[in-house]
């Protein structure tokens, strides 16, 4: 179980690497255990010292289904009608009928060490499958959620789990559907699932326990209210205006759009990720801004889901907060998610290097440590090369044609716009090494415990 670390001292060299104060250059790091202890540029290096050439802090992935890695690819078949979001859920709503627990835990085991090939050492699992098939809750509440936390510990990632409170099929409380009956609680039953999360997150490293409301028309006002109660100091993730049906729905039920009415009803502040917000006014974009919440942005899976595409140039040109998240897990890769950022502003505003916030700003860079922050702060975790901070690592691979004879800042464009996740070599996670030349240490066995799952969820 890699959640277990020894206080072992470790020290490794690097050529150059990103500090919070920027690029250092030969700069040597020491950890006990989980923590980083020292960080210290222009030194030499030691006998000992493990030497890399570029090192970069871990990203944090704000927003995961570690289960829906299963379905990746099998949902690209045109339907009878018009393919949207909404007939795209139909099919997840079947795939996620048939896992069960050991399934879960294979499929989210091979997300989780994906995310780890791909630079995320840190994940916001936003669990909403809390029940058996027919919908009756498993003897211990906390079943499936023990299979999140078994593949955590497994993969060694980092984790923020959100489990989430799903009550509703539409705005106004109306009744859930029956495909709906695997993740419906009510908030005492919820309550339960709250603190068994706690328990079972408590031995990871670095581990914490958020809550999540899935979206506004999963809850009632009343129940918002009292989920929020159970969350006075830790974060609060929401799906929230995601698609244009979802605005439309809210204003005929309410009158206001989805983000206008909780900005209004509730003390939105930065314990706060509202994951999406693709379909947000310029007076929306403010009001977040303003309140210092983050938005948890997935553009892989808004692209493919074709949610639309969030106005990050405004809402950064005002100081808003991003974190990038990877959802649906279609393709596993934090400088694709970037980069999808960043193109499908280019696509709107017809203009290239739209997210450099200032002139002669390198975009990959402020890319990176937008996420870096937003990220660090969605999920309650450290995500620095810093004294203190747990070690969470990434080397990138100096020898890859995309990075050869670049510098600083040109090393975090060209692993965003020229390679993306093959540039990864090695990943250490709370001071554990868990990838090296790019592969995770475990797998072999994870993806074969994954093919023996899928063999059984597509016969």
């Amino acid at each position: 179980m890699y959640a277990m670390t020894t206080a072992t001292t470790m020290s490794i060299w690097l050529e150059s690497a990103l500090l919070p104060a920027g690029w250092a250059r030969h700069v040597r790091i020491e950890a006990r255990g989980t923590h980083i202890e020292s960080v210290r540029a222009e030194e030499p290096a030691r006998p000992g010292d493990e030497r890399h050439a570029i090192g970069l802090p871990g990203l944090p992935n704000v927003h995961s289904h570690a289960f829906q890695r299963g379905l990746a690819g099998l949902s690209e078949r045109r339907g009878p009608g018009a393919d949207s979001f909404w007939s795209w859920r139909e099919l997840m709503y079947g795939f996620l009928e048939r896992i069960d627990p050991e399934e879960l835990e294979a499929l989210s085991a091979l997300a989780f060490a994906e995310m780890l090939e791909a630079g995320f050492t840190h994940v916001g699992e936003f669990h909403y499958l809390h029940h058996d098939h027919d919908g009756r809750p498993y003897a211990d509440c906390g079943e499936l959620a023990a299979r999140i936390t078994a593949a955590v510990a497994h993969t060694g990632i980092g984790l923020t789990l959100l489990p989430v409170f799903y009550a509703h099929s539409g705005f106004g409380g109306t009744a859930p559907a029956p495909r709906q009956r695997r993740f419906i609680n009510d908030p005492e039953s919820f309550a339960r699932i709250v603190e068994a999360c706690r328990r079972l997150v408590r031995p990871l490293a670095g581990g914490s326990v958020g809550i999540a409301p899935h979206s506004l028309r999963a809850v009632t006002p009343a129940e918002l209210a009292a989920l929020t109660s159970l969350a006075p100091d830790t974060v609060i993730h929401i799906h929230i205006a995601e698609q244009l049906r979802e605005v439309e729905e809210c204003v005929a039920w309410s009158g206001r759009r989805p983000i206008e009415w909780l900005l209004t009803n509730q003390e939105v502040d930065p314990r706060w990720c509202l994951v999406h917000a693709t379909h947000a006014t310029h007076a929306e974009l403010s009001g977040i801004a303003e309140r210092g919440a983050v938005v948890g942005l997935c553009p892989l899976t808004e692209s493919s889901l074709g949610d639309g595409v969030f106005a990050a140039q405004r809402f950064l040109a005002e100081r808003g907060r991003i974190g990038i998240g990877s959802d649906s897990n279609i393709l596993i890769d934090a400088a694709g998610e970037l980069r999808t950022l960043e193109y499908s502003q280019r696509l709107v505003a017809q203009a290239r290097n739209v997210l450099a916030m200032r002139p002669e700003a390198s975009t990959g860079r402020c890319l990176f440590e937008a996420a870096l922050a937003g990220g660090r702060q969605a999920l309650a975790t450290t995500a620095a090369l810093a004294p203190g901070a747990l070690l969470d690592l990434v080397t990138l691979n100096a020898a890859h044609p995309s990075l050869m004879e670049r510098r600083e800042d040109e090393v975090l464009d060209s692993w965003i716009f020229a390679a993306g996740r093959e540039l990864i070599d090695c990943v250490w996670r709370a001071g554990s090494k868990v990838v090296s030349g790019g592969r995770h240490r475990a797998r072999d066995a994870i993806v074969a415990r994954y093919a023996q799952a899928m063999r059984k969820l597509r016969t």
